[in-house]
């Protein structure tokens, strides 16, 4: 069988807490359409929940370190309320994968039933609920508990792109979370992680932001939005979707990732700004898809070497590697060398600073670029696009073939114009422990185009091939693309 997996062998293993190294370690990680016309400004006004004043008061460490005690108790008893606990059930064990390999296998498996858990936190009074897609993930049934209250929760969307998922539950008069701004958090201020480690609810752990715009290329997707607030304060399995707070108890950012030779927490800890996650949601309940906004320039950071080959002045900016036809960045007459040195008013010094700022954005907004050629600055006004090149809301067009556990999107035109395709299908949801998973070990994201020689085009032409495969029986080979653009082929048998 041929198998084109991704090097998992790296010198600091990435931890995902509850759907992966949490679950595994503790309690087993697993495993939808949207509620739509929902307003903005109707989850506006849901979202709007007074704070308490809180005082800068506290006392001293003994070493000199001033430390703000009352804030901390006052964020505790705000943010705490907001938190939820959620456990995923699958029916059936899943089979070993990497991260299980590495943590150590286990969990409550429960005669066929397996169990995962992490947080969530209430982001509006009626019911919806922010997670991390890796804590919901092969779930076959969702349970959030809040204040010793069970509900059935269902998935509402799912952003693999950045690890976040929206679920449903039906309750009223929930203490909704209220929103800071991750965009005014500085390195070195204080936050508190809230959530439930090691099935230990409600536990609050207190640090600093050390550092803001982390890329740590955790997530393996098309158009991955990495850009982590990174903290010290301690985040540990079950964290995954909890909240990081600031002290006046304000949503700053949702824990997804821990740097971690073990599993557990060794000092440093990775969330989702809440800018970030505010629009992702958003989008999420009134679409059910996420609406990406697109400038069509791929970017990287600058450095010796990049100075050296196009002989820039200076290290400021990211520098243009790449332009994709039609697109803004096309029209704007971007090309390979060019440094962006701003979008709109903010500096770009990293590609995450590039990620996060298009990442505010929708399709259809305009947003001035400043950039520099040849040493000359230059300033253009675009229209950022969609994933199909315009500037409509648009949706997923996915098909599932439940009993090999498998789900399948159309591919974009912007996916077509990168990998410079005409067709392919991209394997957005892969069961662990469904045929399709045990047969071929592929990964989400891996995109097909062709199946036994037969070219690929739509999501529904896909599943329709793979169930005439099943009923006939015989050698499946399938052709295309890994996440990171690498040619790949699996084959196998029904």
């Amino acid at each position: 069988m041929l198998k084109n997996l991704k090097n998992i062998s790296q010198n600091i293993a990435i931890s995902l807490f509850a759907g992966v190294a949490g679950a595994y370690g503790f309690s087993y990680f697993n495993e939808n359409s949207a509620k739509n016309n929902i307003q903005n400004n109707n989850l506006d006004k849901q979202i709007q929940q007074n704070t308490p004043n809180v005082r800068n008061t506290g006392g001293n460490d003994g070493l000199g370190m001033i430390i703000p005690s009352e804030d901390f108790v006052t964020a505790s008893s705000v943010a705490t309320q907001s938190v939820v606990y959620i456990k995923s059930i699958a029916n059936g064990r899943q089979n070993m994968d990497m991260f299980e390999y590495m943590f150590g296998g286990g969990g409550n498996q429960g005669g066929s039933r397996v169990t995962g858990s992490g947080s969530g936190v209430i982001f509006t009074a009626d019911g919806y609920i922010i997670t991390n897609n890796h804590v919901i993930d092969g779930a076959d049934k969702l349970e959030v508990i809040h204040e010793k209250r069970s509900y059935e929760a269902k998935v509402i969307g799912r952003d693999p792109s950045s690890d976040l998922a929206i679920l449903k539950i039906e309750a009223k008069n929930l203490p909704n979370v209220k929103l800071g701004r991750s965009r005014d958090v500085k390195v070195g201020e204080w936050v508190l992680a809230v959530g439930n480690p090691f099935n230990l609810t409600s536990t609050v752990t207190a640090g600093i932001v050390s550092a803001k715009g982390r890329n740590i290329k955790l997530l393996n997707s098309q158009f991955p939005i990495e850009s982590f607030i990174q903290t010290d304060a301690a985040i540990n399995p079950g964290n995954s979707g909890g909240a990081l707070v600031n002290i006046k108890g304000e949503l700053i950012g949702i824990n997804t990732a821990i740097l971690s030779y073990t599993g557990s927490y060794s000092g440093y800890g990775f969330a989702v700004p809440v800018d970030i996650v505010a629009k992702i949601a958003r989008d999420l309940i009134q679409f059910g898809d996420v609406q990406k906004a697109f400038l069509g320039a791929e970017v990287q950071e600058v450095n010796n070497e990049s100075v050296k080959e196009f002989a820039l002045k200076g290290y400021d900016g990211v520098l243009v590697t790449s332009v994709q036809e039609g697109t803004a960045a096309a029209t704007a007459g971007l090309k390979r060398g060019d440094v962006i040195l701003k979008l709109d008013n903010d500096k770009m010094n990293s590609r995450s600073d590039y990620d996060e700022k298009l990442s505010y954005a929708k399709p259809g907004d305009k947003i001035n670029i400043t950039f520099k050629r040849n040493n000359i600055i230059q300033e253009k006004l675009v229209e950022l696009i969609n994933r199909e090149g315009n500037t409509e809301v648009v949706k997923k067009e996915v098909a599932a073939v439940d009993k090999l556990g498998v789900e399948f999107e159309a591919l974009s035109k912007i996916d077509k114009d990168r990998l410079k395709v005409k067709n392919g299908v991209r394997i957005s949801k892969v069961k662990r422990g469904g045929i399709f998973f045990r047969e071929t070990y592929i990964q989400e994201g891996f995109t097909i185009t062709k199946i036994n020689e037969e070219e690929m085009s739509t999501a529904e032409q896909t599943a329709k091939k793979f169930e005439d495969l099943m009923k006939t029986g015989g050698r499946v080979l399938m052709e295309g693309f890994t996440a990171d653009g690498s040619k790949g082929y699996y084959q196998f048998y029904f």
